[in-house]
């Protein structure tokens, strides 16, 4: 057996597809079947009983995907304890992250990391946040982005920073001219928001109930970038991160109103399975991560 052997099968148990685990190590579903029958061929037993409708394990499967989870890890562990032995941090990081950290938050610190280590890849996929817990829990992606993340038994979650959650609207709408408002002042608005299942969405909805605030939802998104461009055609008012509209702001296209009376914070992390190994560039990635604010060049 090969140590590529064990990593399509633990792909494979862990996503339980054949079209995923074949995904994820650029070969075809049927060479992953071919990989698992050569596996039982090997150990002389059947891994997944296939009289079941859902992909499940044999009793000696499940056994030797324990093992394959640890034989993997030791091999991901000398593989990383060799590079720094090296003093070498090369490699590819995947990071699975939402749009408003991916195209925001994160550059700052992706360009300061590829300038101190310009042989490591980052490559970055902006996803819906739902699909970044999948893509962590599938072993997709070494590293999710996330905010207001959610405590998994599986996840470990490493907190990121946290920024600030901020009423815009157009330069016509009533209260631009106010430039400072209290909460009150939202009562009744028309109100363009993220799609009910995201987390950031969830976090405002509950905190207008708590404050008895009653908006009127008139249209719902799944990214930052469309819920500006229709706050800006007076649309309505939103709520968003604070660092994803300082272009708009100072085009004058947006007006960020200041509220005297609250604060709303939205808390960003890192996420990544737990018992993953991290290798020397992904332990540096994530240092970078949580030092501090990188300022925007």
């Amino acid at each position: 057996m090969h140590i590529e052997n064990f990593k399509i099968f633990c792909d494979l148990v862990d996503n339980k597809s054949f079209s995923k685990a074949a995904k994820l190590n650029g070969i075809t579903q049927s060479a992953v079947s071919q990989q698992l029958r050569a596996m039982e061929k090997h150990f002389n037993v059947l891994i997944v009983d296939r009289g079941q409708k859902q992909f499940q394990l044999t009793r000696e499967g499940q056994r030797l995907h324990e093992s394959a989870r640890e034989i993997l890890g030791h091999y991901e562990r000398a593989a990383g304890e060799l590079q720094e032995m090296r003093k070498v941090v090369s490699g590819t990081i995947h990071v699975s992250t939402i749009v408003s950290i991916g195209l925001h938050e994160l550059p700052p610190y992706q360009k300061r990391f590829m300038q101190e280590f310009p042989h490591v890849n980052v490559r970055v996929e902006y996803r819906r946040s739902n699909l970044v817990y999948e893509d962590v829990l599938s072993n997709a992606v070494d590293i999710g982005l996330i905010a207001f993340p959610q405590k998994l038994r599986q996840l470990e979650v490493i907190p990121f920073m946290e920024d600030q959650l901020v009423p815009v609207c157009a330069p016509k709408h009533p209260l631009a001219k106010l430039g400072e408002i209290e909460l009150a002042d939202l009562q009744g608005c028309k109100f363009i928001g993220f799609d009910q299942d995201i987390p950031t969405r969830k976090a405002l909805d509950a905190f207008f109930r708590e404050h008895r605030i009653e908006l009127e939802p008139t249209m719902e998104f799944d990214n930052i970038e469309t819920i500006k461009r229709a706050v800006e055609v007076d649309a309505g008012v939103a709520l968003v991160p604070e660092d994803t509209i300082r272009q708009e702001v100072e085009q004058g296209t947006l007006i960020k109103l200041r509220m005297r009376d609250r604060r709303i914070a939205r808390p960003l992390a890192i996420i990544h399975r737990k018992g993953r190994v991290l290798s020397p560039a992904l332990k540096r990635f994530i240092a970078l991560l949580i030092a501090g604010k990188v300022p925007v060049a």
